[in-house]
């Protein structure tokens, strides 16, 4: 349906985008992860005909959007990453000015605004004015003005940053049904792994305006099958028995969270023996460890260095 290929942009001396290629198949919810910083608002920018690519195309059907955008833009829902609202409109207002630009008018516009305020749960409050709404009505009502056109795209730049978890929930809720029973095409960035478990067919990491790797989640996953994560749990942090697995050449990489150390190592590798002898000789007790299957944390860890909310 839709791609990207090998996509640039420059800044100046910046290269936030380096020769991306994606591609989104009709039907799909697909994930793109990275942390701040590597590119993701850039390249959903460059997608969406806000800007243009240094170099590159994007091509809708197999025609390029770059050239001719209006194909696209009738198609295309756009939730971005900060609120775009009028906070001294109430919420229908609000969803009447959209509304308006997507070219909708008189009962159909009106009829658009009632199914979206009951899609989105604020009919109730659909005459309050935005300004005295929460986080999460917020970024409710900032989705429901990306659907008044029935988009068969939309693309939702972490839209559940800063939200309590009853709203979250009932975000990613409405992306999956919007998903089932409307067949709408979503690209999906977010900063919680979970949403990107819980909501995607296919995966993008991107990283420093890379694509570092793609593919089903479990393919993803598979990149460290050469690999086993262990899960250590401490008594107490030793900063001696951190620094010793990390210098140990068959230990790839450890992290540590609270008491909680998890540390990869090659399969071949007898690591249970390896990690109980650093133990002994750091004066380290452990309380449990375990191997564990890996999750898209651990593949986004090894492939970008460092967390995803970093």
């Amino acid at each position: 349906m839709l791609e990207a290929v090998e996509i640039t942009k420059r800044f100046k001396q910046t290269h936030a985008v380096n020769g991306v290629n994606l591609f989104l198949e009709r039907g799909e919810i697909i994930g793109l992860l990275g942390p701040n910083g590597a590119g993701k608002s850039t390249t959903i920018s460059i997608i969406s005909t806000l800007i243009p690519p240094t170099s590159g195309d994007v091509r809708l059907n197999n025609e390029s959007v770059i050239k001719r955008p209006e194909k696209l833009r009738k198609i295309l829902g756009v939730v971005p990453q900060e609120i775009a609202l009028y906070p001294d409109l109430s919420a229908r207002e609000n969803l009447l000015f959209f509304g308006k630009i997507y070219r909708l008018s008189g009962s159909q516009l009106k009829q658009k605004v009632e199914e979206v305020l009951e899609m989105i749960g604020l009919t109730d409050r659909q005459h309050d004015l935005v300004k005295n709404f929460s986080g999460g009505m917020k970024r409710r009502l900032n989705i429901g003005a990306a659907l008044l056109h029935e988009p068969e795209l939309i693309i939702m730049d972490e839209p559940t940053v800063g939200i309590d978890p009853q709203s979250r929930n009932y975000i990613l809720e409405t992306v999956k049904r919007l998903n089932k029973e409307k067949k709408m095409t979503v690209l999906y960035t977010s900063h919680y792994m979970e949403e990107v478990e819980f909501l995607c067919n296919r995966i993008y990491i991107m990283d420093k305006g890379n694509i570092l790797a793609a593919g089903t989640k479990e393919e993803i996953k598979n990149i460290l099958s050469a690999e086993n994560t262990i899960q250590i749990t401490v008594e107490r942090v030793n900063d001696s028995f951190i620094q010793a697995l990390r210098d140990h050449p068959v230990v790839n990489r450890v992290t540590v969270q609270d008491r909680v150390i998890t540390v990869l190592t090659p399969k071949e590798a007898n690591a249970f023996s390896i990690l109980f002898k650093i133990a002994e000789e750091t004066n380290t007790m452990l309380t449990s460890i375990e191997i564990k299957t890996p999750t898209l944390e651990d593949v986004f860890l090894h492939l970008t260095g460092r967390a995803l909310r970093n």
